[in-house]
């Protein structure tokens, strides 16, 4: 098969599997935004391309804020990132820094869930009352352990989990005994925007107009 049938399955897959979080999520997301709340995303390396995806886009939601910190973003250097995201401490001075209220939420991206900067996102966002959602693979559960003196991964702090069901390696494609072919950041942008889909028709829904950037 093909990389687009096997990317369509995995995400017909997670539709199914994942339903009621979508609904639970989007309709506390939706509550969120009808409160004057922000949705925050947060992202290392390739995930900070997808925290970014969801803001500022045409038809998408307004009160969407990415967490940037550059030195988990790829254009400082794609090795340097990935040794940062597994430095304990280095994420609270710029979390510090963020407007993060009580009454937002944060939507934390990492497959793995074993590294000290999502990990530590999330601590720090649950201490102060934020909504926490995790996109993670459980499927790294038992075999990946917590790179974080907690031991904690990012499913053991966060309020939500939605699992992304990505294979351990990330790859979706073999021949012989090579994998290949990254699935989760194609899935991980499929999971926001259902997310981002259904909050706006639950806004909908309730009878007020979602605040939604509309662009001609």
């Amino acid at each position: 098969m093909s990389y687009l049938t096997n990317v369509s399955q995995k995400l017909l897959d997670i539709e199914s599997s994942q339903f009621s979080k979508f609904v639970e999520v989007s309709e506390n997301l939706s509550r969120i935004i009808q409160g004057g709340g922000i949705v925050h995303t947060f992202g290392c390396g390739h995930f900070s391309l997808l925290a970014q995806d969801v803001f500022y886009r045409a038809g998408g939601l307004v009160p969407v804020h990415p967490i940037w910190i550059e030195e988990l973003m790829l254009h400082r250097g794609a090795r340097q990132a990935s040794e940062n995201e597994r430095k304990s401490g280095l994420v609270q001075p710029y979390l510090e820094k963020e407007d993060l209220q009580k009454k937002d939420a944060v939507l934390i991206i990492s497959t793995s869930g074993r590294n000290p900067a999502p990990i530590e996102t999330a601590i720090y966002c649950k201490e102060r009352g934020l909504y926490t959602v995790g996109l993670t693979s459980l499927d790294y559960k038992e075999s990946q352990h917590s790179r974080h003196h907690s031991n904690y991964r990012i499913e053991d702090i966060v309020d939500e989990v939605i699992d992304m069901e990505v294979p351990v390696g990330d790859t979706i494609m073999q021949k012989g005994d090579q994998s290949y072919s990254p699935v989760s950041s194609v899935v991980g942008a499929g999971i926001l925007h259902e997310l981002m889909t259904r909050t706006i028709e639950r806004i909908a829904e309730s009878g007020e107009k979602p605040p939604c950037f509309q662009k001609w």
